[in-house]
């Protein structure tokens, strides 16, 4: 059984390692995410480094799922703080351990990444994934639209071309503006 956890700065820092491990076997088990089967433990903790910084500047949620074993996955939440878009964020590096995959961790990760969005006041959510990833499968089972596929849109870890998909979400049907009224 796993639980999910917001991390903040400190608790976010101190996962580094962890983090680290999953990004690195995720790669390794051929997930199109930002990295190449070249990329080193230290572009990996670079990268995480980055987030935990977008974690104390309040534009990035992180969480984690935690088993017995430690950390097992991660998503992140951007909150996006351009003015013309109070209302979304996006889903970014959903990511499970290879030796913790088909537990429902993916789908527990999302499920409480739309949840801190509603909180945030965020009713409109988009993500990307490899077009022929097993998450797709998993956002259109929790509702998740797709899109369209842009091809070659990034490479896998081992350099051949990688379509993306893009998927989005309502939170919810009918909400008044936050734009504020002309006057």
């Amino acid at each position: 059984m796993s639980r999910i956890e917001t991390l903040d700065t400190a608790a976010a820092e101190s996962a580094i390692p962890d983090l680290a491990a999953i990004l690195q076997d995720c790669v390794a088990n051929g997930a199109s995410v930002g990295f190449m089967h070249w990329s080193t433990p230290a572009d990996y903790e670079g990268f995480w480094r980055d987030v935990v910084a977008g974690v104390g500047s309040g534009r990035i949620v992180l969480l984690a799922a935690r088993t017995e074993e430690g950390i097992v996955g991660t998503a992140q939440l951007h909150l996006i703080g351009k003015p013309n878009q109070p209302h979304r964020a996006d889903i970014a590096k959903v990511l499970v351990h290879s030796r913790a995959r088909r537990q429902g961790i993916g789908e527990a990760l999302m499920r409480r990444a739309e949840a801190i969005a509603r909180q945030h006041g965020r009713d409109l959510l988009v993500l990307d994934t490899d077009e022929h990833g097993a998450a797709r499968r998993l956002y259109a089972r929790l509702g998740w639209t797709e899109l369209g596929t842009i091809p070659r849109f990034a490479l896998m870890p081992d350099g051949a071309d990688c379509g993306s998909t893009f998927f989005y979400k309502s939170l919810a049907e009918a909400q008044p503006s936050l734009a504020s009224p002309r006057t």
